[in-house]
């Protein structure tokens, strides 16, 4: 038996008074957040919720969200965690996908009408039973009327609740892909994958119980989901929350709030370092306060991590993981050597290799495609049995991801698969000519993609933020490039831009530029 709730159970129990969430001014302990969860197991049971439906929940970092994750998963059924992001038209093809039962849904703000959104979703679907506006402020009605607020589902509710009893094996939470390649599909993870994967980033952190974790990558994402809410809550740590990252309202709960452990993707980093009001803030005491960084999502620029390193004195760690793996698979260790710019070994009861396109395993050193087994591997697609086939074959799950080994078992990320560059027969990684460029003292973040060419068949082309506007050329940043590259991989066309797209988790949009 096992419940992935239990992570919340147990440290109600042991440090009942200790802030389990923090947002602003408000403070949320342990008791609290158990005894609101149970609520909503209670009211998602009077409802009609049984054990394995499916629970749909649109919400960003607000301590509503650890609040109906761990209820939904107290009354047996499964989370489905939505992208605060999503219009009316994805929202539907989520609820219906995953043939969601109740769908929870934030009331979002008026440059983000996320309530009016959701609902919109939930009426194109028909298998969706019950829709609840959670509010800003509990006290207040939905602002669309005749829809339940989470305040008025629960408040006749008992603060008690004996959680279902679920096996290891059977589905806790059902994470949709990205969708970069088709449509997004729903990858099962189990309360054993979730269970074990936050024990293993509570270890790898050196236990989490006394820190301050600094909470920005959003919830409804495998990282910030099981890295830190699930990891932290396992361990009794605190949450600090922020909603929206905001590289000054970072670094000001950095300063304020005495974070001791942080966790972004390469952007946010990068993001913090070029703060307009840097200068600001005491770095001193955030260096004094923070222990440890870890950066994951996306491979981090080499350059921006010794910059950030020398700023804030402190380590960042970087590992590696997917949705469908839970998601950590491998990281930098505090205990071992740490390879700048590797995504480190493979965690405990996890493993890895590098395939080629006839899925043999290639020699040490040469690029293949990563290919992951263990603990982690999600159950599979929901209801995708040609994708599984696909993704799973031999045993092995194939993550799309071209990386490398060295002779001490270290992995490498060298791009994505469908990122890769072939120009003229020849394979071209983007990461490779992102990190050379980001070492000119001009280019503070550059992305690259190929476009089509009669010649080539794909040309290399990159878009380019610089520190300082007109500090240099694009014919002056070409000649740099072909002196530090070799002929092939040296872009002939760059676009100077302010901002790059992205994510909400932090990610370059590639795809939109690929599109424009």
């Amino acid at each position: 038996m096992l419940n992935l709730a239990i992570i919340l159970e147990e440290s109600a129990r042991s440090v009942p008074q200790k802030t389990a969430f923090i947002l602003d001014t408000v403070e949320l302990t342990y008791q609290q957040l158990n005894q609101a969860a149970n609520q909503v197991a209670c009211a998602l049971k009077d409802a009609g919720i049984q054990k394995g439906d499916k629970v749909a929940l649109s919400c960003p970092n607000l301590p509503y969200f650890p609040i109906v994750y761990y209820g939904i998963l107290k009354a047996g059924a499964v989370v489905v965690p939505l992208n605060v992001l999503l219009k009316s038209r994805e929202v539907a093809y989520h609820l219906n996908d995953s043939d969601a039962k109740a769908y929870f849904c934030f009331q979002g703000t008026a440059e983000l009408p996320m309530g009016e959104t959701g609902f919109k979703g939930f009426q194109k679907t028909e298998a969706c039973e019950h829709f609840f506006m959670i509010t800003a402020n509990p006290d207040t009605p939905s602002p669309i009327p005749g829809t339940a607020t989470l305040h008025q589902l629960i408040e006749k509710s008992p603060p008690e609740f004996d959680s279902i009893q679920t096996q290891p094996q059977d589905t806790a939470v059902i994470l949709y892909t990205s969708g970069t390649t088709g449509q997004s599909k729903g990858a099962e993870l189990t309360h054993f994958n979730l269970f074990f994967n936050a024990i293993s980033a509570n270890n790898l952190n050196k236990g989490m119980g006394g820190d301050r974790v600094l909470n920005v990558l959003p919830l409804f994402h495998s990282f910030g989901q099981t890295v830190l809410m699930n990891a932290t809550v396992y361990a009794g740590g605190t949450s600090v929350l922020l909603p929206r990252f905001d590289p000054d309202e970072s670094l000001r709960l950095f300063q304020d709030k005495s974070i001791t452990l942080f966790a972004g993707v390469p952007t946010m980093y990068w993001a913090i370092l070029n703060a307009t009001n840097l200068s600001n803030f005491d770095i001193s005491k955030i260096s004094g306060n923070l222990r440890l960084c870890s950066s994951g999502g996306a491979a981090m620029p080499v350059e921006v991590l010794r910059q950030f390193e020398a700023k804030f004195d402190v380590a960042i760690l970087e590992g590696y993981g997917l949705s469908e793996t839970s998601p950590v698979a491998s990281f930098n260790r505090l205990d071992k050597e740490r390879k700048v710019g590797s995504i480190g070994l493979p965690i405990w009861g996890v493993e890895m290799k590098v395939f080629d396109e006839h899925d043999n395993e290639v020699p040490v050193g040469e690029s293949g495609e990563i290919v992951i087994r263990g603990h982690n591997i999600m159950k599979g697609y929901y209801q995708r049995p040609e994708a599984n086939a696909q993704v799973m074959r031999g045993g092995w799950f194939h993550s799309g991801d071209v990386g490398k080994m060295d002779e001490d078992g270290y992995f490498y990320i060298v791009d994505r698969t469908k990122d890769m560059i072939i120009r003229g027969g020849f394979n071209v990684y983007p990461r490779e000519i992102e990190e050379v460029l980001i070492t000119h003292p001009a280019v503070s973040l550059a992305a690259v993609i190929g476009v089509p060419d009669e010649q080539y068949g794909e040309e290399i082309k990159a878009f380019v933020i610089l520190n300082e506007p007109e500090s240099i050329n694009e014919d002056q940043l070409i000649k740099w490039s072909k002196e530090n590259m070799a002929d092939y991989k040296y872009p002939r066309f760059i676009e100077f831009r302010e901002t790059l797209p992205m994510t909400a988790t932090g990610k370059i949009l590639k795809n939109e530029l690929r599109k424009e």
